[in-house]
């Protein structure tokens, strides 16, 4: 699914508007009467006190059309209009007029108001500010908006919560709405996938507002949310006369003593993910432990007992995933090294391989053409420095795929893929996934899926989705706290399985 920008939304509003030879103000009815669909269905005429703060732009104009069906359908409602401006859009004065005819008179909130009562179980439609905004509300508005926060009444946020930028963090984090759930049209927002931002949306949803299709499909967009309908058309299927030598010959590098246990993640989730063949290159003291735990895999050795001091071996892997519990000791730091000027591998690093790399820039220039980093934020920051806000990490993160040729996957809540210019957000996932290994899993299984002959880019992308989808089935078995790395691995069948499942039909419907 695409993620638009505000600018291209408004592009989509007015090449759909023209197409379909509709006025804005017509747009404006069908966003009011989704978002009052959306509520009927669920309060089915419940006698809950509706607040509606109203904004005089047309996020404002969206709440004054929606307080007409709220009206017309019975609810109780109080509508105020936010005068933050004396400037206000037309089809908000369109729709102000239609209230009016219906002899519902809003109370308009200037800067000397008090604000009025809500009550604790009360709803608030929160209308005040669109994707427009692009400066921090007045303080009396920013005040409002604490209030409407602290009131403990359920919050509806229209499009995006108030108060909240698209392109940027906001610099008052008091003056934005906290929203219960957030009602987008069309597309979701590049701000609730943030950590900066994302907080202010507890849950949102899509409403389909008809525009149009063609403009939707054939705009290329700087970000893309990732699920299952772009995951499926991804997917190799396996022949039936094929062998191991078909899906590849992964080799996983690291480990050190007391850390062979990210190696033996990393291996078996590479060989769960499909890979044909798996060797681990650790130190000495790692062979007995991953001979005994992994009797699938191929295991060579350091000749140091503890730490690895010298990469090299016969076998010619498909690709390889490196750094893992490896540690930044100076004789691993030069075998690291070593092994890069001569490596043409694909190439996915992880872990102790990035501490490497950020320690010694210069060894970026040495990667194979879309090697795939892996960084936490930590490690993110030790690559492209510091950023001022969400969106100047983003800017950054572009800038650094761009020099180095590499894809970043970017660790996180919603981990974010990053080739170039192109951006994907991962739908799946959970705070379960908060644990020691999970990172190392991730990296074993891209390492799999590029040894199989999945592209680098497609390969991150598959199995990001995967390593988050087995962590949701994992959280819904057993809830968060019982998800570790292990059974991320043991989930990735189930995983797979999900990708193809047919949803059950409804009771009493025919196929």
């Amino acid at each position: 699914m695409k993620i638009f920008t505000a600018e291209q939304i408004y592009a989509a509003d007015k090449f759909t508007i023209e197409k379909q030879q509709i006025s804005s103000d017509l747009l404006m009815e069908r966003a009011a009467t989704q978002i009052f669909d959306w509520m009927h269905a669920r309060l089915q005429g419940a006698k809950v006190k509706i607040h509606l703060f109203c904004g005089i732009g047309n996020n404002g104009g969206d709440g004054i059309a929606l307080a007409r069906h709220l009206q017309e359908a019975g609810y109780a409602i109080s509508v105020y209009v936010v005068n933050y401006s004396e400037t206000r859009s037309k089809d908000f004065l369109i729709n102000l007029d239609r209230l009016k005819e219906r002899k519902l008179w809003p109370d308009f909130i200037d800067s000397d108001c008090t604000f009025p009562e809500v009550g604790g179980d009360d709803i608030i439609v929160d209308a005040i500010f669109g994707i427009g905004l692009n400066r921090t509300p007045e303080e009396w508005v920013g005040k409002l908006i604490q209030y409407l926060n602290e009131s403990a009444a359920f919050i509806l946020s229209i499009d995006i919560p108030s108060g909240l930028f698209m392109a940027q963090a906001p610099i008052n984090s008091e003056f934005v709405i906290n929203a219960n759930h957030v009602l987008s049209f069309q597309v979701p927002k590049l701000p609730f996938f943030l950590p900066e931002t994302g907080i202010y949306v507890n849950q949102w949803e899509i409403l389909d507002i008809g525009l149009d299709m063609e403009f939707l499909y054939q705009t290329v967009t700087p970000y893309q949310l990732i699920g299952k309908p772009e995951i499926l058309p991804m997917y190799q299927p396996r022949l039936k006369f094929s062998h191991k030598g078909n899906y590849g010959h992964a080799l996983i590098i690291g480990g050190s003593y007391g850390k062979i246990g990210a190696v033996n993640l990393a291996s078996q989730a590479c060989l769960t993910s499909g890979a044909g063949m798996v060797t681990a290159y650790v130190p000495e003291c790692g062979y007995t432990p991953l001979q005994a735990a992994v009797p699938e895999i191929m295991v060579l050795t350091d000749d140091d007992d503890e730490k690895i001091t010298d990469i090299s071996f016969e076998i010619r892997p498909t690709a390889i995933g490196l750094g893992m519990g490896m540690g930044t000791n100076k004789s691993t730091e030069k075998a690291f090294e070593g092994f890069l000027k001569e490596n043409k591998a694909p190439l996915v690093i992880d872990a102790d391989g990035l501490n490497l790399l950020a320690g010694n820039p210069g060894l970026l220039k040495l990667l194979p053409p879309q090697s795939v980093l892996t960084p936490h934020p930590k490690e993110l920051e030790r690559l492209i420095g510091q950023w001022n806000d969400d969106f100047d990490k983003l800017d950054k993160i572009k800038a650094f795929s761009k020099e180095y040729d590499c894809i970043l996957v970017v660790k996180g809540a919603h981990t974010m893929v990053s080739y170039e210019n192109q951006g994907y957000i991962n739908s799946t996932g959970n705070p379960g996934m908060a644990t020691a290994g999970s990172g190392d899993v991730l990296a074993g299984i891209i390492t799999g899926f590029m040894a199989q002959g999945y592209p680098p880019l497609q390969a991150s992308v598959f199995s990001v989705y995967l390593h988050g989808l087995s962590g949701d089935l994992l959280a819904g078995e057993g809830g968060y706290e019982s998800v570790t790395a292990s059974k991320l691995i043991r989930g990735l069948g189930k995983a797979f399985t999900e990708l193809f499942r047919r949803p059950e039909p409804e009771k009493g419907s025919q196929e």
